[in-house]
């Protein structure tokens, strides 16, 4: 119990409890460990809100608001994704609407179910047809907020509007507690980039200082280098408008690390024959200089991504270009040396302009 309250103690240091609570809500770090948990507090407050402001208000079929809201909110913890898909349900809310209050219209006029029938199933296959496109959530969604609303074409009109209003506050109650502990995608892309950038330094040292890796071992080794790669890879986007950063960048960021862990699996592979050759002990000595600048980029790229500030990565790049050697023409490497020395080469100099892309962010 003492070394308990002894670690606590330590973490708070100078804080009171409330300012160590507020210090561990602010930390970007803290956010990406828990970012499961802050998600359900939040989802779980949003939907006592959501219940709360419609049965206070007495707003009729308030269920739908608590609906729109797990719709919206539910399943995104990002908050670029929340404004995204809160912005495509408020548009969709708007046609669908609009389209079920008019069938809801025509119906009352005409009085004819098989042309409201009719009606229904061709805006339903329209929305279909774009709901397979590039808006395809706006037209999934206001094909069925087109029955929500209008129903078969036989609810009354005062239904359909509250139905209408109910997912309009659904979509509002998502969006304002999607600034509350906001998780953004761009904790989770930097952190996680920098978890393979560190592990990427410690392969790389392995193996270039002639410790193989076991094939059980470099499968499951490269298959979480693989899950993390592609993990980042469906969060390019929600960055990209977080940080207003071009996409585009970030996809050349992104293949940047996949070159280098496509590299160092290469590097790995080929371990285990390269260590039975005699010519490995002087192809070691000249990869020493180009294995420690790979290694100082990569920490220092990880280093800036955890902290957040990468500054400082364009003067270090620019500075380890005159420490890494070029190819020594007076190396006579043997045949199976030459991949080895080839990929050190690519290596040092990808994991350099990896830094130097990292440089032109400035990361939040």
């Amino acid at each position: 119990m003492k070394r308990r309250r002894g670690r606590f103690t330590r973490r708070l240091g100078h804080r009171s409890w409330p300012g160590y609570l507020w210090h561990l809500g602010r930390s970007p770090y803290f956010r990406y460990r828990n970012a499961r948990y802050l998600h359900a507090l939040r989802v779980a407050v949003a939907m006592g809100a959501s219940i709360g402001l419609t049965t206070g208000l007495g707003v009729p079929y308030g269920f739908w608001a608590s609906i729109t809201l797990l719709v919206v909110i539910g399943g995104l913890q990002h908050h670029g994704n929340i404004r995204k898909k809160a912005f495509e349900r408020g548009v969709a809310t708007a046609i669908g609407a609009a389209l079920g209050l008019l069938l809801i219209a025509q119906h009352s006029v005409l009085g004819m179910t098989s042309l409201t029938y009719a009606l229904t199933s061709i805006l339903a296959g329209i929305c279909a047809y774009y709901a397979v496109g590039k808006a395809g959530y706006i037209a999934l969604l206001t094909g069925i907020t087109l029955v929500i609303v209008g129903g078969h074409g036989d609810n009354a009109l005062d239904i359909g509007l509250w139905r209408a209003a109910n997912v309009g506050i659904g979509t509002l109650v998502a969006l304002v507690f999607s600034f509350a502990f906001p998780l953004y995608a761009t904790y989770d892309w930097r952190f996680r980039l920098a978890e393979n950038l560190r592990e990427s330094a410690r392969l790389y040292t392995r193996l270039m200082i002639g410790a193989p890796m076991g094939a059980k071992e470099q499968v499951s080794v490269f298959a979480q280098l693989s899950r993390r790669l592609v993990a980042l890879r469906s969060l390019i986007a929600p960055v990209s408008k977080e940080l207003s950063v071009p996409a585009g960048r970030l996809e050349e960021i992104q293949r940047l690390h996949r070159s280098i862990l496509s590299g160092l699996e290469l590097l790995a592979t080929a371990a285990a024959q390269r260590e039975d050759s005699p010519q490995w002990g002087a192809t070691r000595e000249v990869l020493t200089a180009r294995r420690s600048v790979m290694r100082r980029m990569l920490l220092a790229s990880a280093r800036a991504l955890r902290s957040g500030d990468t500054r400082r990565l364009h003067a270090l790049a620019r500075r380890e270009v005159g420490r890494t050697p070029g190819p020594d023409p007076d190396a006579h490497l043997a045949y199976e040396m030459q991949g080895s020395y080839w990929l050190a080469q690519r290596l040092s100099e990808q994991s350099r302009q990896l830094a130097l892309e990292l440089a032109t962010i400035e990361l939040k």
